[in-house]
């Protein structure tokens, strides 16, 4: 089940911070930016209760972008976070969502029906722009 407009809890930083860099002062910034940036929103998936899927990302307009997704470990390949993601295109009637991410996700966001295409990288990386548009 969606819940929009989820408080950061310890438990969403634990599920976010499984898609953050590894830099402890990069996450932190990132966690602090959902407590105090209204523009960045949380929203998780819950199964029994539980929140099992997070998602943390911006909207304007109609279009969204994920700035970080994050499952349980136990709750991993069950489909959560396609499931959360489409079910926020609906909840929030948005007709784009977009991720930029690296090899790791480019193949979930792909199972998910997202566009994936290889973008320039700053990094060692490789990293991608992932799309998925809404037919109206």
């Amino acid at each position: 089940m969606l819940r929009l407009h989820a408080t950061p809890t310890p438990d969403t930083d634990a599920l976010l911070t499984r898609a953050m860099s590894p830099d402890p002062a990069r996450i932190q910034a990132a966690l602090h930016r959902y407590r105090t940036d209204p523009d960045w929103q949380i929203h998780t998936w819950e199964v029994a209760g539980q929140a099992v899927c997070a998602a943390g990302f911006t909207v304007q307009g109609s279009h969204g972008a994920v700035r970080h997704i994050g499952t349980h470990p136990d709750h991993t390949g069950q489909g959560h976070a396609r499931a959360l993601l489409h079910a926020l295109m609906d909840a929030l009637d948005l007709h784009t969502l977009t991720a930029d991410t690296d090899e790791d996700a480019a193949d979930f966001y792909r199972r998910s029906g997202f566009s994936v295409h290889e973008i320039p990288s700053p990094w060692d990386r490789r990293r991608y722009h992932c799309t998925l548009m809404r037919e109206r």
